[in-house]
């Protein structure tokens, strides 16, 4: 579960009500059902329409991924990378085979396949590079669906509200009604910049730089293939892909080496 995602939405919207507390209000003076049915169904029919059902209906794989991460973070890729150079250096490159069967991540256990049938290196980056403008490419759709929604939405909101005015100047003989009636149309503007905001949006935010982690473990794991088959020794191997952490992200790997180095001694 990605804390983050959950943290976000829970503060956003925790803030949105918490806000309207504290102003005197109740959530039930923002709840308007057709409204609501307006601008939720409003958005997504016209979000159909410049989409497919086919790109819609994998919505619910998308979301899983902006909750669930499944992304390899960089001291993991570095971690195995190394610990496949071990295993090619002490037993040969075939040996990895059965060390392949065993990895989740699809691009790395193809890399190392690739390496393993003896693919020259060229093709080899070239298929991998392709991989990830592949991926690239699906996840982009992804994106652009709730930015889509995220653009969308607002404006179905002011739909909602301008039919909402519309009701209300035909009950002008009720003057009674009419601050109910204002406050009712301006739910659905609310709904419409709430749900484009606080959801739609981010989410495209966030599967963007989902995205960008990706392709980054991507490039690490290309480095290390290639490193791998050009024979190099682990030490080699985590090196070159050490150049892709941050500053302190190396920092941190460094001082856990020696740390463990000197457990070893110890022991």
């Amino acid at each position: 579960m990605d804390l983050a995602t959950v943290a976000g939405l829970a503060l956003a919207w925790g803030a949105l009500f918490l806000s309207l507390n504290m102003e005197g209000g109740s959530v039930k003076d923002l709840f308007n059902l057709p409204a609501l049915v307006l601008v939720v169904c409003g958005t997504i029919g016209a979000t159909t329409i410049g989409s497919s059902v086919k790109i819609l209906s994998t919505i619910p794989s998308i979301l899983k991924n902006v909750f669930v991460s499944t992304n390899l973070n960089q001291t993991e890729v570095i971690d195995l990378m190394v610990g496949f150079a071990k295993i090619a250096r002490r037993e040969g490159v075939l040996a990895l085979e059965e060390a392949a069967e065993k990895i989740n991540n699809r691009f790395l256990r193809k890399g190392v396949e690739l390496v393993v049938d003896g693919t020259p290196s060229v093709m080899v980056r070239e298929i991998l590079e392709t991989e990830i403008v592949a991926m690239q490419d699906r996840h982009k759709m992804g994106e652009t669906i709730f930015s889509t929604l995220g653009g969308f939405s607002p404006t179905l909101g002011i739909i909602g509200t301008v039919m909402g005015l519309i009701s209300m100047l035909a009950k002008l003989n009720e003057p009674g009604k009419m601050g109910h009636a204002i406050a009712a149309a301006f739910v659905a503007t609310l709904y419409g910049v709430a749900f484009a905001n606080l959801v739609y949006l981010p989410i495209a935010s966030k599967l963007k730089s989902r995205t960008a982690d990706e392709v980054l473990a991507y490039e690490m794991i290309i480095e290390g293939v290639m490193s791998i088959q050009a024979g190099d020794n682990p030490r080699i191997v985590e090196t070159r892909m050490m150049a892709y952490l941050p500053p302190a992200m190396r920092a941190e790997r460094e001082k856990a080496k020696v740390e463990r180095g000197r457990e070893k001694m110890a022991a």
